[in-house]
C-alpha cells in the first residue's frame, strides 16, 4: 500500500517591524536643536524630529515598495515639515537657514 506523502511546510519569516524613533533618539534630536533648556516645541525642533521620522520611513519604503499605508503617512509628514519650514522662513529667516543647513535639507 502506498504511503501518503507528507506535506512539508516552511514558516515564512515574520516581517521586520518598522524601526520607530526611540525616546532616546528623539531626546538627542531635541537637545541638539533646542533654543533653551525647556524648548521642545519650537519649529526648528519639530522640523528636526519630522526629518528623523521621514528618514526612517523612507528607508522602510525602499525595502517595502507596496506599503501604501506607510507611504501616505510619509507624504503627510513631508507636507507638515514643508509647512513648518515655510512658517520659519517667513518669521525668522536666520533660523530657517540654520535648520536647513544642519539637517541637510535643500531649499
Amino acid at each position: 500500500m502506498p504511503t501518503k506523502a507528507t506535506k512539508t511546510t516552511t514558516k515564512k519569516a515574520a516581517p521586520k517591524a518598522v524601526e520607530a524613533v526611540t525616546v532616546s533618539d528623539k531626546k538627542a534630536v531635541i537637545k541638539s536643536h533646542q533654543a533653551h533648556a525647556k524648548d521642545t516645541g519650537s519649529p526648528q525642533v519639530q522640523v528636526a524630529i519630522l526629518t528623523q521620522k521621514i528618514e526612517l520611513l523612507s528607508a522602510h519604503l525602499k525595502e517595502h515598495k507596496k506599503d501604501n499605508h506607510s507611504r501616505q503617512g510619509l507624504l503627510g509628514m513631508v507636507s507638515k515639515r514643508r509647512k513648518m519650514l515655510k512658517y520659519l522662513q517667513m518669521h525668522d529667516a536666520k533660523k530657517y537657514t540654520q535648520v536647513t543647513q544642519t539637517l541637510g535639507l535643500r531649499k
